[in-house]
């Protein structure tokens, strides 16, 4: 007598590998990325082949959020220590034998030139969850003191190569993993207080600190003059003050209903600088208007509070910690990019989460989702 087993189909054998996905984070990216679809159509239209590789892009990061979103959140934190010392030795490495390229010495030819600072994005928050998962039930003084030394490091490295982007975007993600890690409000008044105060003072002195000759001892030179620029952009209106200008310009010529898709002529004039990249907001604001704006702000607060949601219920220490530092990398991200198109901060070539155009970029943030995704489906099996 045989027995004959009906052979499962393709959804049932699939099905292990689905189950535990945040539908709502899924909707939030594949709304957000939509949106840098049909951007990117229209502002690299002219531009190459930008639009393809934009969606080969994505479909990588993809494919890395799905990978990730399979490996559980324990596993993850075993991976914590190497991953940090191994960004770390990269970056210790570009300081000695780096490539130079427009000034800065960033990247590293391994057969395969890469951007080490990159790793740090996700390195960062994973060893400082790591170290207060560690500490969990008997946290000190010192333990916060140790975990502030473990940023400073590859952030001071960062800093010297130079680059200001990345540095701000690994030094927001170690913060938060300290801040949610329960640092004491008497230790973050006053830095905030400091930081204030000196802003004040910057916008009250700018006459004379921007003034022709003056040099800024703590800062490089470009740094200094993205500064000055930001307080005072008709100083260089064709050169430095070039960048804040046109996007100014674009924001406020589109409107309330934007000029519609396609149609934006500061973009396809090409007055935009980087169009495609850090300035696309600019392009967006142009052809889709305030309207447009505040759907894809309304996009990227869902993903925010979806993201701290995921962070909130995660089972474990590492995992609230991990989640609540990936989810303020997209708000850094997305703050950063659209006040520097705005004109209210500096510009620090930051890409527009899932907007912008940018393969490493690309990668780090479909790490970054498959992360949320893999604690999210923790929870879920926690529950089950």
């Amino acid at each position: 007598m045989s027995v004959v087993f009906d052979k499962p189909s393709f959804f049932q054998r699939s099905k292990p590998w689905l189950e535990g996905f945040d539908g709502p984070l899924a909707f939030a990216v594949f709304m957000l990325a939509s949106a840098g679809l049909l951007i990117m159509y229209s502002s690299g239209y002219d531009h190459g082949t930008r639009f393809v590789d934009h969606g080969r892009n994505m479909l990588i990061a993809g494919a890395i959020m799905f990978v990730v979103a399979q490996i559980p959140p324990q596993r993850l934190m075993t991976l914590a220590v190497p991953l940090y010392l191994f960004g770390v030795a990269l970056l210790v490495a570009v300081a000695v034998f780096g490539l130079t390229k427009k000034g800065a010495k960033r990247w590293l030819n391994l057969g395969v030139v890469i951007q080490p600072s990159e790793i740090l994005k996700i390195a960062m928050p994973l060893m400082l969850a790591w170290w207060f998962q560690k500490r969990e039930g008997q946290l000190r003084p010192l333990d916060f003191l140790v975990a502030g030394l473990l940023l400073l490091v590859p952030v001071g490295l960062i800093m010297k190569q130079p680059d200001l982007g990345t540095g701000l975007l690994v030094l927001s993600a170690g913060l938060a993993v300290i801040f949610f890690a329960g640092l004491n409000w008497k230790l973050i008044l006053p830095p905030v207080l400091l930081g204030l105060i000196g802003i004040f003072l910057l916008v009250a002195l700018e006459p004379r600190l921007c003034a022709d000759g003056m040099r800024w001892v703590v800062l490089h030179d470009y740094q200094q003059q993205r500064i000055c620029t930001l307080l005072d952009p008709g100083r260089d209106p064709l050169g430095k003050g070039f960048h804040i200008i046109q996007g100014m310009i674009a924001i406020g010529s589109g409107g309330i209903f934007g000029k519609g898709f396609m149609a934006g002529t500061q973009t396809h004039l090409e007055f935009i600088p980087e169009r495609t990249t850090d300035f696309i907001f600019a392009a967006f604001s142009e052809e889709f208007g305030l309207l447009g704006n505040l759907a894809l702000i309304v996009g990227f607060l869902f993903l925010i509070l979806r993201g701290l949601i995921i962070a909130l219920e995660a089972p474990t220490l590492f995992s609230r910690l991990l989640a609540g530092a990936v989810t303020m990398i997209f708000f850094t991200y997305a703050f950063v990019n659209m006040g520097m198109v705005s004109g209210i901060l500096p510009v620090v070539g930051v890409p527009l989460p899932f907007i912008s155009y940018g393969g490493t970029a690309m990668v780090t943030l479909g790490l970054a989702v498959g992360i949320l995704m893999s604690i999210a489906k923790s929870k879920r099996l926690v529950q089950s």
